[in-house]
């Protein structure tokens, strides 16, 4: 069985997470905070971050790599399951939003949002625990609506975000905004076409254990879990 060192507010774990979903590969979860620095967790992957999938005793670290390791071993020569376009154009395009949701957007927005609002929680002051930084949050916040925007835009001009078919860009994006909407900070109604795309998303069963997360500090808004919301 392989392992998943993962936290339920981190957009990459959770990407990686619908991926061993959607091949069907059991896994043993870990939640890891990063910020308590755990040496043995420093042992498994020296730059502290999460995710890394352990195969064996071997790790396989941050969701890009671990996203094309399971393509490899997993993915479509195993279960017919093509995330990725078959021409390498596509391929490159679907590799450009990945990044955008699980890089750009969440060095913009998911990361301190979840430090302030959770982390900051859980942490001792000796390690930077304390109240929010409001200042810190008014500017995350004020960046999740041209993101939506852009959201909307790829969902109303493709049939999915990369392009005719289901693929890693859809769970890379949904992974993330699912954050976002147990935060309760997408007012749907103004991103309508990002709202039907995300609600395809959060209907297919490798969604149920992402929308079963729950956590001590923060309970989720009342529609998370709600396929049709």
């Amino acid at each position: 069985m392989l392992t998943l060192f993962h936290h339920p507010m981190s957009s990459a774990s959770r990407y990686i997470r619908l991926l061993l979903s959607e091949y069907g590969v059991a896994t043993q979860l870990i939640v890891e905070y990063e910020w308590q620095k755990r040496y043995k967790f420093r042992t498994v992957n020296l730059a502290g971050t999460i995710p890394v999938l352990l195969e064996g005793k071997t790790p396989i670290c941050g969701a890009s790599v671990i996203c094309e390791y399971l393509d490899e071993t997993r993915g479509a020569y195993k279960t017919q399951s093509y995330f990725f376009p078959p021409n390498p154009l596509g391929r490159a395009e679907v590799r450009r939003l990945c990044e955008w949701f699980l890089i750009k957007l969440e060095n913009e927005i998911i990361r301190h949002l979840v430090r302030e609002r959770i982390y900051k929680q859980e942490m001792p002051k000796s390690q930077g625990g304390g109240a929010p930084d409001s200042s810190i949050l008014r500017t995350a916040l004020s960046n999740i609506q041209p993101h939506m925007q852009y959201l909307n835009w790829l969902a109303a001009n493709r049939d999915w975000l990369g392009g005719s078919s289901l693929s890693y860009a859809d769970f890379a994006a949904s992974a993330t905004v699912s954050i976002l909407d147990y935060m309760g900070e997408i007012e749907w109604t103004s991103y309508p076409m990002a709202h039907d795309w995300y609600a395809r998303l959060k209907s297919r069963p490798s969604f149920r254990s992402i929308l079963a997360d729950r956590i001590r500090v923060m309970a989720p808004i009342a529609h998370y879990a709600d396929l049709d919301f």
